[in-house]
């Protein structure tokens, strides 16, 4: 990860993000009752563990048959992906992420970079499931060196605000965005996992941080 200057794409690190969190996400949903599944999310305000995962498992699917009509993951797609999905055995679903995420890696390596997010997007899921289970690692864990380098990627690709991290569970600075010549870089100090929250437009827990030149809602990147 570098803070200094651009951070080159590497199209290698979406597939080992997805591969890193399927070893660790899989067993966690087998190991869990039906009933789980039906907890509401607090990341996705309307969908249950259950509509996370097939929204989930059905992107990852249209990555690795290609299958990119118009209007793909827009809220109208996932919500039919959802909905195609109803009447499926929870096992069957988790069964299509597990797929999903050994044989997306390879088809997003081979495009130009706009699909990476998609990578990022899927371990966010993950966090949003272990957040309403109670499970350790939500938006962090071992997948959380490669989130930040996506995270930081992607920001700088699209000049998003220019925002210097010290984390309180890293040990080098992370720096996202792009500066704009005309004002300093924002800062942050905190959890990583906090970080993730506020760029993914999680609600942000107690946990103590400090943001300073950049208001919250500004670093979404999904809303």
């Amino acid at each position: 990860m570098t803070t200094t200057s651009e951070l080159p794409r590497d199209p290698e690190l979406p597939g080992r993000l997805l591969a890193t969190e399927r070893d660790a996400l899989i067993p966690l949903l087998r190991s869990r009752p039906d009933a789980d599944f039906a907890i509401p999310t607090t990341g996705c305000p309307g969908w249950s563990v259950r509509d996370v995962l097939a929204h989930c498992s059905a992107a990852l699917i249209r990555v690795v048959e290609t299958r990119f009509e118009r209007g793909v993951f827009s809220p109208e797609s996932n919500d039919r992906d959802i909905a195609d999905r109803a009447d499926w055995p929870t096992a069957r679903i988790v069964d299509e992420l597990e797929r999903g995420m050994t044989e997306a890696g390879p088809v997003i390596a081979a495009w130009d970079g706009r699909l990476d997010l998609i990578a990022l997007g899927e371990w966010i899921h993950a966090g949003d499931v272990r957040e309403v289970w109670h499970e350790p690692g939500a938006y962090a864990g071992a997948g959380l060196p490669a989130a930040l380098s996506l995270l930081t990627w992607h920001t700088q690709q699209r000049a998003h605000t220019h925002l210097h991290a010290d984390l309180d569970d890293t040990e080098a600075p992370v720096t996202l965005g792009l500066p704009d010549g005309a004002h300093p870089p924002a800062r942050y100090l905190g959890p990583a996992a906090t970080l993730v929250r506020l760029y993914s437009g999680r609600p942000v827990d107690e946990t103590s941080y400090e943001l300073v030149g950049v208001g919250e809602r500004e670093l979404n990147l999904f809303g």
